[in-house]
């Protein structure tokens, strides 16, 4: 077990995908090109849905109403959490979504779990993505205050995994920071095509079972440019787990 170990992974992944395409039609007296039409990005700000950005409203059902209307958009999408404290019980987002665009979560703010540990505690998850296929998430903090979990030391819960990307395909993750986990912070599982670069994750040496990243029967997972630091493996590789 590592245990205060600070992880740094150079993988050196950078991918660059260029494709172009005209067409142009001529007569004998005229010439023409003609390029496509921009698709216009349609964005879903959570406080328009009713998220409050005070750290002490629960804004669960803001968030996933956006989402919601996010996912069933025909244009690339993107939900945005703009900058402010935003308390978060458990979140469930779920796709297949409509948009033949990745969905792009950008993150300006920072999400935090309830104070008490026990709403989460049994709920084996905090915020889950599920069945995407695309998915961008940016920056932000999630913050699961796991101090009071850790401290039990009687009838305790299993507690939450703070952040589970469950049979999502091309997936990245980037800038984000995740603090304090009851448990693992990061899940990686059942995906495929996944970059997780520019993170930090970070919980006392002290704190149990507070794994960093856990990967299990995914494909292509890239971790790289990260900084982990926590109370238990700072990455897991679970059964099922290849790149190829």
């Amino acid at each position: 077990m590592a245990s205060n170990y600070k992880l740094i992974l150079f993988l050196g992944l950078f991918i660059i995908s260029i494709t172009s395409s005209s067409a142009s039609t001529s007569t004998s007296t005229t010439s023409t090109t003609s390029t496509p039409t921009p698709t216009k990005l349609s964005s879903f700000n959570v406080v328009t849905f009713g998220a409050k950005a005070d750290g002490k409203t629960d804004s669960t059902g803001a968030f996933l109403k956006a989402w919601t209307a996010a996912c069933n958009s025909i244009n690339p999408p993107r939900l945005y959490v703009p900058r402010g404290t935003y308390l978060i019980e458990k979140l469930e987002l779920r796709g297949p979504c409509k948009s033949t665009s990745p969905m792009t979560v950008q993150i300006d703010g920072t999400l935090v779990a309830p104070p008490d540990y026990r709403q989460l505690a049994n709920s084996g998850n905090w915020i889950v993505f599920i069945k995407i296929s695309g998915l961008s998430v940016t920056g932000g903090t999630i913050d699961a205050r796991g101090a009071t979990f850790w401290a039990c030391n009687k009838n305790c819960p299993s507690g939450a995994r703070s952040i589970t990307f469950n049979s999502v395909t091309n997936l990245a993750v980037s800038g984000l920071t995740s603090m304090n986990s009851q448990a693992t912070h990061m899940v990686i599982s059942g995906c495929n095509n996944v970059v997780v670069s520019k993170v930090s994750i970070t919980a006392p040496g002290q704190s149990p079972n507070t794994d960093g990243i856990h990967v299990q029967s995914s494909t292509g997972v890239t971790i790289e440019d990260s900084a982990i630091k926590t109370g238990d493996d700072c990455v897991s590789i679970g059964p099922g787990t290849k790149n190829s």
